[in-house]
């Protein structure tokens, strides 16, 4: 009897600290604060504020997209406007981003996520408005807070947000949701809209033994990137788009399981093609891109030669950590994550599996190259001939 009600209460306290719009919210406590004239602070003491908390990552490009929109708003509206920006990186790595991206906002260090708990999201930018009463005005996004509605709010007129509502579900919760396959399924293709609230994300069940190299799962990905996946994972940067899509263009979900490896690509190529009308060619371009050479061999011997041919597939911007992979694969990475907006072309001639791990300071243009030297390696800019996908429609 004491264990069931321990879990109750403990379940009431959590529905009462996730707080409903219009409804009160918590005294919320922040801390440590970075770049800020306290080292903590409480919601209550901005009482009589409109509190704008921000959930970011220095990894986040959309968040770093919107940091100037809010360096603004806080510096124009200094005296109606409290922003707290919350992330759970450590103090050191926001000491570091700081250092070469000054900022006038405070950044509340959240390692335990409890500020997290007490508003759930899966994806960021996440901002949470407070209104001057303690009163949740909305979940929404960073953009969707302008000088015209901070004025309208300090009236005491009536407004509206757009809500940003993240699906509850994990992934692997969605991919059982929607795309559900038995182990015995040897071939299948479903297509559906948008799930509402779910990251844009490919799935390839690399280690699922049942589906590993046989089945792709894509979650709200536009049509563009469903090409590129279909003709062999095209990088953004080698893919030219004449299709007209655009940032509001739809986005779709789909789940294709093939009998074997070979089938996927061409598979989901046809798929496509039976649905739309957009026309593909790869077409050979002169393009300045970055080289990667091994430039230090014994530097390059101390890379961990994996142990295991199972693959991990962990990467952001400002970090890798990926096990069994190749010189190709770290040429990937920088290509999709680097600070140049440049294709990376591999000529190390190395085809070992190795445990590549490594974290850089995106906003520091000097710390990636120093880096890649100490592992051994380094990329220069040249001309080469690089096969492009070209999207088009007659």
């Amino acid at each position: 009897m004491k264990t069931t009600t321990l879990i109750f209460l403990l379940i009431a306290h959590c529905a009462l600290a996730q707080p409903k719009k219009g409804e009160p919210v918590p005294n919320l406590r922040f801390g440590p604060i970075l770049n800020a004239p306290v080292e903590t602070a409480s919601l209550d003491q901005f009482r009589g504020k409109l509190v704008l908390i921000e959930f970011w990552a220095t990894w986040c490009s959309p968040c770093l997209e919107a940091m100037p929109h809010l360096n603004a708003l806080q510096t124009r509206h200094a005296n109606q406007l409290q922003v707290v920006t919350v992330t759970d990186e450590s103090p050191q790595r926001i000491g570091q981003f700081l250092a070469k991206r000054p900022s006038n906002l405070w950044v509340a260090i959240d390692s335990s996520r409890s500020l997290t708990n007490i508003f759930p999201h899966h994806t960021i930018p996440h901002t949470i408005l407070i209104g001057p009463d303690g009163r949740l005005i909305a979940q929404t996004r960073p953009s969707a807070v302008t000088d015209a509605l901070i004025d309208s709010l300090w009236r005491g007129q009536a407004v509206h947000l757009p809500e940003k509502v993240d699906n509850p579900l994990t992934l692997a919760e969605i991919v059982r949701t929607y795309f559900d396959a038995a182990d015995t399924v040897k071939s299948r293709f479903m297509m559906q809209a948008q799930i509402k609230g779910a990251p844009g994300v490919q799935m390839t069940h690399a280690n699922d033994p049942v589906f590993r190299n046989r089945r792709i799962t894509c979650i709200n990905l536009p049509l563009t990137t469903l090409y590129q996946i279909a003709y062999g994972d095209f990088p953004y940067k080698r893919t030219i788009d004449k299709t007209g899509s655009t940032d509001e263009s739809p986005v779709y979900c789909l789940d294709l399981i093939v009998a074997s490896k070979e089938q996927l690509h061409p598979t989901l190529q046809r798929e496509l093609a039976s649905r739309f009308d957009v026309q593909t060619r790869i077409e050979a371009q002169q393009k300045e891109v970055n080289v990667l050479r091994i430039t230090d061999p014994v530097k390059f011997a101390r890379i961990p030669r994996s142990q295991s041919e199972e693959r991990t597939f962990s990467a952001r911007r400002g970090s890798m950590d990926q096990k069994a992979a190749t010189m190709a694969d770290l040429a990937d990475y920088l290509e999709a994550y680097g600070p140049d907006k440049l294709i990376v072309v591999d000529e190390t001639g190395n085809r070992e599996l190795l445990d590549i791990k490594f974290s850089y300071q995106p906003e520091d243009p000097a710390s990636l190259p120093a880096v890649l030297s100490s592992m051994g390696l380094a990329s220069t800019k040249e001309r080469r001939t690089v096969d492009m996908l070209v999207l088009f429609k007659e």
